[in-house]
């Protein structure tokens, strides 16, 4: 029986994911130092106890996101029967609801607020899901159709996200303010660890009560879905403890300009490098990571079990991972790991084809390819948020993050769709196909990164003449 599914990322791949906002986003910025005007009117235990608190803001948030999405909403829309083109649908949505960051960015600046901002946008959106529970009653009842279950599912998809890019930008900005510069690297690999931990524990738990559910895995979801809404508005909470901020003050405190934003965003030549590099890179990492569950269930045929398991060893490597690699990254730069790093994940796809439904596969080949993947995307995913706080200038800083987040969200959207079209020529390969090009891409990608420059990064030459030459040649380099 053919079994179509609906594949799950194995690591974030949408631009910004790795900040786990109050929804999961894609973007990043620029932090402030606390020498600055902006920054300075915040004390070291108003930014202590920001920090504590966006922590566990991340927390809650991820049991919202893993439940709203992932693999259990995959696993929905396939008991459902979803489509071919429906699931390509339910991937891209996400990052073609990225085209309204700029939006969004230009909506945030103008308020006095970033609280009260983040607050009115992702309550409606993480609230509206309480439809399909309403959807799910009337189908218990027998009065909506399995194809009207699935499209009043995609429509959630798509205002919850379309709500959720107004809000990511200026979410991004507010930890912008509040997270001091030398800490970035640790403080995010810490509150990502801790948001991989929750990811490790939470996933497992509500795959069995979906499964194990007396009355369906349909209706199970929902029942777990009323958990996750729970989980989401409580991690809204947590954002009152964290220090506003007003976008007006940030501005008076800069010196006056008559630069429209998005003009001096495009004369900023090394952050159209780096979009160059972000752009090509989400394609091509889209090009294949969204089918890679979909190999595990219809080319090898596994079970769904199996599937969480996997998702749960690449968790529990990116918990493992993130604080060394954030000690790492501030250390050495982001840019050095992204290249040396982003070569390995680029590999990756290939490696793939190794595998089957033997024994030594199971139990070995596909844990190790599913932790490597956890390991190298801690990696990828911090150091891709760090780098934009990095280049992107203090001035219309949501504006950088929004157009960065637009521009690989369609990359990433026209990544997944070429994908589904390629994965169905089965006479150039298939999903095997597809994986090999995908590497390929991937490494190309990496080429206009060689010219993105880093203040503090540390010259790739350097780091590794390093290694043959004396101590003294590591040293900090502006390339």
């Amino acid at each position: 029986m053919d079994r179509t599914r609906l594949a799950v990322d194995l690591a974030p791949i949408t631009p910004s994911q790795i900040i786990e906002s109050p929804e999961p986003i894609t973007g990043s910025e620029p932090v402030f130092s606390l020498s600055t005007p902006p920054e300075s009117r915040f004390s070291k235990a108003e930014i202590r106890s920001s920090l504590r608190a966006s922590t566990l803001d991340g927390i809650f948030a991820t049991v919202f996101s893993n439940i709203a999405g992932g693999v259990l909403l995959s696993n929905f829309l396939v008991e459902l029967g979803a489509t071919p083109v429906e699931i390509g649908l339910s991937a891209s949505i996400p990052m073609m609801a990225n085209l309204l960051q700029p939006l969004g960015a230009i909506v945030g600046d103008r308020t006095s607020s970033r609280h009260n901002y983040c607050l009115a946008i992702y309550t409606p959106s993480r609230l509206i899901w309480l439809f399909l529970l309403i959807g799910l009653a009337g189908y218990r009842w027998g009065n909506i159709t399995n194809h009207a279950m699935v499209v009043w599912t995609l429509a959630i998809v798509c205002v919850t996200h379309f709500l959720g890019a107004l809000g990511s930008a200026s979410w991004l900005s507010w930890l912008a303010a509040l997270v001091p510069k030398r800490l970035r690297g640790r403080y995010f690999s810490i509150r990502n660890s801790a948001a991989n931990l929750t990811c490790l524990i939470c996933v497992p738990l509500a795959g069995f009560a979906v499964s194990r559910y007396d009355g369906g895995s349909i209706e199970g979801y929902g029942l777990v879905l009323l958990f996750g809404i729970v989980m989401g508005l409580l991690s809204l909470g947590f954002q009152w403890f964290m220090a506003d901020v007003n976008p007006q003050e940030q501005q008076q405190a800069l010196p006056p300009t008559e630069t429209v934003p998005l003009v001096e965003v495009l004369k900023d030549a090394n952050f159209v490098r780096f979009l160059i590099y972000f752009s090509i890179w989400m394609f091509a990492v889209n090009l294949s990571a969204p089918f890679f569950n979909l190999y595990l269930l219809d080319n090898l045929g596994l079970d769904v079990s199996w599937v969480t398991i996997y998702s749960s060893l690449t968790s529990a490597a990116n918990l493992l991972m993130l604080i060394v690699w954030g000690k790492l990254a501030d250390r050495v730069g982001n840019r050095f790991l992204l290249l040396t790093v982003g070569a390995l994940v680029a590999i990756t796809p290939i490696l793939w084809l190794g595998t089957g439904t033997d024994t030594l596969s199971i139990w070995l080949w596909l844990p190790l390819l599913h932790m490597l993947a956890g390991g190298t995307w801690a990696a990828i995913d911090l150091c891709n948020n760090n780098i934009q706080l990095g280049i992107a200038p203090m001035r219309n800083q949501s504006t950088y993050f929004a157009i960065a987040a637009a521009v690989a969200g369609v990359s990433g959207a026209l990544g997944t769709t070429a994908g589904g079209f390629l994965a169905q020529l089965v006479q150039y390969g298939g999903l095997p196909g597809l994986f090999a090009l995908s590497t390929v891409v991937r490494f190309v990608a990496l080429i206009p990164l060689i010219w993105v420059h880093e203040e503090g990064g540390r010259s790739v030459r350097k780091i590794f003449s390093s290694f043959f030459g004396s101590k003294t040649d590591l040293q900090l380099s502006n390339d």
